[in-house]
């Protein structure tokens, strides 16, 4: 991706748990990045929330250190391939006690300054699923690809 995380360490202690507050910026919005995020969560059996708003995606997320540290460094690394990473920058804070991990409703409130992204091909995938007349998405008008 575009953008590395900027480190704010600060003496974390690894063999804990904590939390994180992660801001993502950059167009980010529309291809599949939360799903992308929870996915990653529930991978690294990581708590909290991801939400868009008007200026990108945001994440609070909380659990061991040492897998935040891991979620922290994948985030840029394996997002969705549309994506594009502006800017990531994040912050440790004391736990709050999530349980699970949620996808939460946008916020559409505030200055907006999300990047718009240009229209793009429908994979062979999406395709498929669009003529195939057994799938749900069969003659679908809106269907975008976020692979």
């Amino acid at each position: 991706m575009n953008a590395s995380p900027q480190s704010s360490d600060h003496g974390q202690d690894h063999t804990s748990d904590s939390r994180l507050r992660v801001e993502i910026h950059g167009a980010v919005q529309g291809v599949g990045f939360r799903p992308f995020v929870y996915r990653l969560a529930n991978e690294l059996a990581l708590h909290g929330w991801v939400i868009n708003d008007t200026r990108g995606v945001f994440i609070e997320v909380e659990g061991n250190a040492d897998r935040l540290e891991a979620f922290l460094a994948r985030l840029p690394a394996e997002a969705p391939a549309v994506a594009r990473i502006v800017r990531l920058t994040h912050a440790w804070l004391p736990l709050t006690g999530f349980s699970g991990f949620e996808i939460r409703h946008s916020d559409g409130g505030g200055e907006r300054s999300v990047l718009v992204l240009p229209d793009l091909a429908t994979c062979p995938a999406c395709r498929a699923e669009l003529f195939d007349a057994a799938n749900r998405r069969h003659r679908y008008p809106f269907t975008n690809c976020t692979d």
